[in-house]
């Protein structure tokens, strides 16, 4: 039977150094004097015969070997974890608890029905509904905090069903001067003017979706923070159209007309992170959200904003 020469502990180690930028760093995450941290990846350069990082000034970098090593590695970690968790699930009968991500822009319409329905079978669990935004909702699948999640995407190597679809468009006050100018607007115009944003809720935010290219930025929390800054006449913003469609009957916001893009549409998405150790309730609350998924393509040639799958 083959001996492993190298140790998991050895693996975690060089691990949280290249996650937290160096020993220095990485020692004061784990507890640990940078002195051990500094022996255990030069024990496992040597068991190994192959250099793993090297350090330049006060920081360590990875090797071109060491970055292969590295990405194995988590695997290693991760399928370690995973058995230790499903060796718990297999001892426990019901979980006590169910963290549920949800994306913010996915309609809280669509999911009070479900909450509604496992009540009466939840035997008790508790649910813990939270509110994710961008690559937070990422976060929650990938570092595996949460037990299900919605969002708008499924991160590399995960699967997820498709539940539904949100349509975003850009808003502002009548009184606005982009409202003021003619139709379709140039991109370009944006530029010069406020544009509120929703804060990404991941602890390590990454821009990599929607337009963000205007000068000046003002960031919140909530789509209804935005959008009562919308109605004093303050910036412009890209929200979900269920959100805003009767502030835009009323009058009291209207739609930009951008040219190549009237609308953006975003599909939802429904992941089970750790889908060979999820327990009895996490099963149960995923199948009622499947069985309540509204998934609607719009009509060809009808203004998706006005689509009842936005409702």
């Amino acid at each position: 039977m083959y001996r492993p020469k190298t140790t998991l502990e050895q693996w975690r180690i060089l691990q949280a150094v290249v996650d937290y930028g160096g020993y220095a760093q990485a020692a004061t995450k784990l507890n640990k004097s940078q002195s051990s941290l500094n022996h255990a990846v030069a024990k496992l350069q040597g068991l190994l015969n192959v250099q793993l990082l090297e350090v330049k000034g006060r920081k360590a970098f990875l090797t071109e070997a060491g970055e292969v090593m590295l990405r194995r590695s988590r695997h290693l970690t991760q399928d370690v974890e995973e058995l230790e968790a499903l060796a718990e699930s297999i001892n426990q009968d019901w979980e006590p608890e169910i963290t549920l991500a949800v994306d913010l822009a996915y309609p809280r319409a669509l999911l009070y029905p479900v909450l509604a329905d496992f009540l009466p079978q939840s035997r008790g669990s508790r649910v813990k509904l939270l509110d994710t935004v961008l690559t937070g909702t990422e976060d929650a699948i990938t570092q595996g905090w949460a037990d299900l999640v919605i969002g708008g995407s499924v991160p590399r190597g995960y699967l997820g069903e498709a539940i539904g679809e949100i349509y975003f468009e850009a808003v502002c006050h009548p009184s606005h001067p982009l409202a003021q100018m003619p139709s379709p607007l140039d991109s370009n115009e944006l530029e010069h003017h406020l544009q509120l944003v929703i804060k990404d809720t991941s602890a390590s935010p990454q821009e990599k979706q929607g337009w963000l290219k205007s000068e000046l930025r003002w960031t919140v929390s909530q789509f209804q923070t935005a959008i009562d800054l919308l109605c004093q006449g303050i910036g412009f913003c890209w929200l979900p159209c269920h959100e805003v469609r009767d502030l835009v009957k009323q009058g009291k916001l209207v739609r930009l007309s951008i040219r190549h893009s009237s609308f953006r549409k975003h599909i939802n998405w429904l992941v089970l992170p750790r889908p060979d150790t999820s327990g009895p309730g996490t099963r149960l609350l995923q199948e009622l959200i499947l069985a309540h998924r509204q998934l609607k393509a719009p009509d060809s040639g009808q203004d998706p904003r006005n689509n009842n799958a936005n409702d």
